[in-house]
């Protein structure tokens, strides 16, 4: 593997995870404020129907049969077809922010809009129902940060994705040149 290959794939890699694991961390120490408060049995009802609710759908759905494979492959392509701009800007590129199809991109950006409007909201919620929406959104992210590695190591040893790169129009899936 060159080494333009190699860290495409490594800051690739690494850069996704630690954008979720920043937030896993910062998210953690908000949903352990739960314990400081009295919580009744609905507060914990809550808790666990949330926290499961947010492991199906954002860690498993979101993350694991989306997310993950779709930033596996992409990063693949990156390691087949290593351009100097898009190595050093790899994880945004893996996330599909930037030389995505039109359709990645919009997606990427409006999930991050919507995400930003939860975000806001959450930041509303009394005590302990943040902490609780908080500890769902960790146990997702953590999730996600988990299959995105996999992913990403599964696809980059096996060298070959089935995953749709979702790359510009021009550009075929093995194609190596950038505009």
């Amino acid at each position: 593997m060159r080494l333009l290959s190699l860290l495409a794939a490594l800051w690739g890699t690494f850069g996704v995870i630690a954008v979720l694991g920043f937030s896993v961390i910062r998210l953690s120490q908000i949903a352990v404020t739960f314990f400081d408060y009295p919580a009744e049995i609905w507060h914990w009802l809550a808790l666990i129907v949330w926290v499961l609710f947010m492991a199906y759908s954002e860690g498993y759905k979101g993350f694991q049969l989306a997310f993950a494979p779709r930033v596996a492959a992409r990063l693949h392509w990156l390691v087949e077809n290593p351009k100097p701009i898009l190595v050093l800007l790899a994880p945004v590129f893996a996330m599909g922010f930037i030389y995505a199809s039109r359709k990645r991109m919009l997606i990427s950006y409006l999930i991050v809009a919507m995400v930003l409007v939860f975000i806001l909201i959450a930041e509303m919620l009394p005590s302990p129902w943040r902490a609780i929406v908080d500890a769902g959104v960790v146990v997702g992210l953590f999730w996600g940060a988990t299959a995105t590695l996999v992913c990403a190591i599964r696809v980059l040893l096996l060298a070959r994705s089935s995953v749709d790169p979702e790359l510009p129009k021009h550009i075929s899936n093995t194609s190596a040149e950038v505009s």
